[in-house]
């Protein structure tokens, strides 16, 4: 079985290796190319369309190790592996066309909403468990598990994209993503989630030779909401019977793009912003504010992400973990954030009362 894994991370490397430059030359015959403005950080037309490369490696060695998977007697959810597919198909198909003619907001959005909506209402993959830090785990059910499982699935979806602002950012945060659910499947035994694991890191890795900083070709909307999907969608079924861990360990899987993400919304509210408006205010723009220079910041946030990974894997491991380093990451985020100048003074007053009424849901005096 071990075996069949491995193939599987080294069939997605190659293909997405061997295909991407391939992508390149298509996304630069049909236009699909990213021009510099004012708060993006290349100087020069880029191909995009990238994510075309992660999603065909991805989608073709899954074709390719299912036989065997069947043929062996692998127990795989099959239901599962068809969401993320046709799910999937449809985020790719709609950033691929925002790659090419720049859709609005809105029209994003509402593919997000469909593949979404297949994820839980055809293949019934939702949130089963909702479990606090600091409290009992509830089973949750009916319209609660579909608002939770659909507002995760979109958020994550578009917080992969938020974050999607230096060459190799999000490409090398979503494999540290997959990585950490890879490593956490294995200990739990979760062979569906093992597999897709595997295709989506070897999809990502291939592709990241090209990404990474000088890049040869972007993702684009195609590959950042197509990350965004897979991993929402796989730490919902990698976790959704995990009582003691299904909140607090897929937070901090994706804690990067999500604290980035719940940052910039802060930002915007306060100051009377559209949310879906674009701003420097990043963690990556401030790093390179503070005078790191592109590389040393796409690390550094490689680093921040490892480390968030590194505490998911910890805090599976028992409650007590959860009550310690739940505390410390919190604590240094929120440090961190203002150290970068992520939360101004306006948007401190309102962050305390978030943090407020938080440990006043988890039970604790504010």
């Amino acid at each position: 079985m071990i075996l069949v894994f491995a193939a599987a991370l080294v069939i997605a490397i190659i293909l997405s290796f061997v295909m991407t430059p391939f992508v390149r030359k298509f996304a630069i015959l049909v236009g699909a190319v990213d021009k510099p403005n004012h708060r993006k950080v290349h100087t020069s037309l880029m191909p995009r369309l990238g994510g075309l490369s992660i999603y065909l490696a991805f989608v073709m060695t899954l074709g390719m190790m299912l036989p065997i998977l069947i043929k062996m007697g692998v127990d795989v959810q099959y239901n599962a592996v068809f969401a993320i597919l046709i799910g999937g198909s449809i985020i790719v198909l709609v950033g691929a066309l925002d790659d090419r003619v720049e859709l609005s907001p809105k029209i994003k959005l509402l593919g997000q909403i469909i593949a979404a909506c297949i994820v839980v209402f055809v293949f019934d993959l939702k949130v089963s468990f909702l479990t606090l830090p600091f409290g009992d785990a509830y089973n949750v059910n009916g319209m609660l598990s579909t608002f939770i499982t659909l507002f995760w699935i979109i958020g994550v979806t578009n917080a992969i994209n938020l974050i999607d602002g230096l060459d190799g950012l999000a490409a090398g945060v979503s494999a540290i993503a997959t990585a950490t659910l890879l490593v956490l499947s294995i200990m739990m035994g979760n062979v569906t989630v093992i597999i897709l694991s595997c295709l989506l890191l070897g999809s990502i890795l291939g592709f990241l030779y090209f990404n990474f900083h000088p890049a040869k070709i972007f993702m684009g909307d195609s590959g950042a909401l197509f990350l965004g999907f897979v991993l929402a969608t796989l730490s919902i079924l990698g976790f959704k019977q995990a009582a003691i861990v299904s909140f607090v360990v897929p937070l901090l899987i994706l804690g990067v793009p999500l604290s980035d993400t719940f940052f910039a919304i802060v930002r915007r509210i306060v100051k009377k912003a559209p949310i879906s408006m674009a701003d420097k205010s990043h963690l990556h723009h401030c790093l390179l504010q503070m005078g790191l220079t592109h590389r040393q910041t796409v690390l550094a946030i490689y680093a921040i992400a490892t480390t968030f990974g590194f505490s998911a894997i910890v805090l599976s491991q028992g409650v007590l973990w959860v009550l310690i380093l739940t505390a410390i990451v919190t604590i240094l985020l929120t440090m961190l954030a203002r150290k970068l100048g992520l939360i101004q003074q306006r948007e401190r007053t309102m962050f305390r009362s978030v943090l407020n009424m938080t440990t006043q849901l988890l039970g604790f005096k504010s």
